[in-house]
This record gives structure tokens, C-alpha cells and sequence, in this order.
């Protein structure tokens, strides 16, 4: 009965486990309540009542709207860097010396010679390029309107196949004069943009708590 209590624990930790996120705001929110306002003046139209022009498709506005983001990402970087070295040297040197010829018994004043010479070069070359190119669509919320009427979002799409999960996470400001129609903005016009793109398998996370847990539980009770 405790071996089985502790794999359904292990499984239920196992499940737990989700890639870290830069990401620090909601993924969603409820939109606010609104009270109803009663005006007794006759009138059709009253200002301020109705945020939503007459002839404007519905696009998002206020806290709890969504919003479809194109992602539409490709950027390319190159980098090249270069360098040289070269040194060269020389030395000569000459020293008189004096010698006596056994034959005639004569001092001979004789000199010596010495040269060198020492020479090197170096080159080093180095090149770096990356490419991202990330295409697709995510609905997000908006999570605060702020004071100049920009949009704060930010959304999650959780794809399960089999056993491996994918997240996107996505959050951004975005300003209503960029929203398109059919309520969707491309993510280039998304400022502060945050595009995450993780995995997770779940046969890798479960070695990894049976790892850490098994050496806590089995050395105290093994079964």
C-alpha cells in the first residue's frame, strides 16, 4: 500500500513540473464586472456609455478581452571578427679575442662573429551567425489597459502529443491603432514583446524525480 501511495505521489510531482518562464504577469484574466447605467433623458446615444464606436468591428479594449497575435518572427545575425600579429628580430656581434701560435710563439689578435636572428607571426579568424524564424498564432488577453490606452497582454498555448508537451507564452504591449481586423495584430508591432517557445517530456522529468526523491525515501525506507 505505500509503494503504490508513493507513485501515485511521484506521478502527481511529475505532472507538477513546467519550463521556467521570463514571463511574470498573468496569463489571463476575468474581465471586470460592469453595473449597468439607467438614463432617464430619452436620449439614444449618451457619451462614455458605449466605448465602441457604431461602425468599428469588435476589437479588444478593456481588461479580459482577447487578441490574436501573429507571430511573424525572423531575424538573422551575422558575426565576423578578425586579427594579426607579426614580430622579427635580429642581433650581431663581434668580440676580439687573442690567441698564441704554438709554432712561433706569437700573440695573433684574432675576432669573433656572433649573428641571430628570430622572427614570428599570428592570424586568428572567427565567425558566428544565428537565425530565428518563428511563424504562427497565439490568443491572448489583456491583462491591464494602460494610462495612455495601450493594452498589456499576455496568453499560454499548451500543446500535449503523447507524452511530450509544448508551451508558447507570449506577452507584450500592444496599441489599439495597430489592431487589424478580425481583432489580430502582428507581433513586429507588439512592443516589449516576451515569445517563449519550451518542451517538456514527461519520461525525462519522471527520471528526474525519481532521482532526487529516490535518494531521500529509498535510503530510509527501501521496499
Amino acid at each position: 500500500m505505500f509503494k503504490f501511495s508513493f507513485i501515485v505521489l511521484l506521478a502527481l510531482l511529475t505532472g507538477c513540473v513546467t519550463p521556467a518562464t521570463n514571463v511574470h504577469q498573468p496569463m489571463t484574466v476575468k474581465p471586470v464586472a460592469q453595473q449597468p447605467q439607467t438614463y432617464r433623458d430619452g436620449a439614444i446615444y449618451h457619451a462614455g456609455a458605449n466605448e465602441r464606436p457604431l461602425f468599428e468591428d469588435r476589437r479588444a479594449r478593456n481588461v479580459g478581452d482577447i487578441l490574436t497575435i501573429n507571430i511573424v518572427e525572423n531575424t538573422t545575425a551575422n558575426d565576423k571578427a578578425s586579427g594579426s600579429a607579426s614580430h622579427s628580430g635580429s642581433i650581431a656581434t663581434t668580440t676580439p679575442s687573442i690567441t698564441r701560435n704554438s709554432a712561433t710563439a706569437k700573440l695573433l689578435l684574432t675576432g669573433m662573429t656572433a649573428t641571430g636572428s628570430t622572427a614570428g607571426s599570428y592570424a586568428d579568424k572567427s565567425a558566428a551567425a544565428g537565425a530565428v524564424d518563428f511563424t504562427g498564432t497565439i490568443t491572448v488577453t489583456v491583462i491591464e489597459v494602460l494610462a495612455n490606452g495601450n493594452l498589456l497582454v499576455s496568453g499560454e498555448k499548451q500543446v500535449s502529443v503523447n507524452r511530450s508537451d509544448e508551451y508558447i507564452r507570449f506577452s507584450g504591449v500592444v496599441s489599439p491603432a495597430d489592431i487589424a481586423a478580425g481583432n489580430a495584430v502582428q507581433s513586429t508591432k507588439v512592443a516589449d514583446a516576451h515569445l517563449e517557445y519550451k518542451g517538456r517530456n514527461g519520461k525525462l522529468d519522471t527520471a528526474s524525480v525519481l532521482d532526487v526523491l529516490g535518494r531521500m525515501f529509498l535510503s530510509v525506507l527501501p521496499f
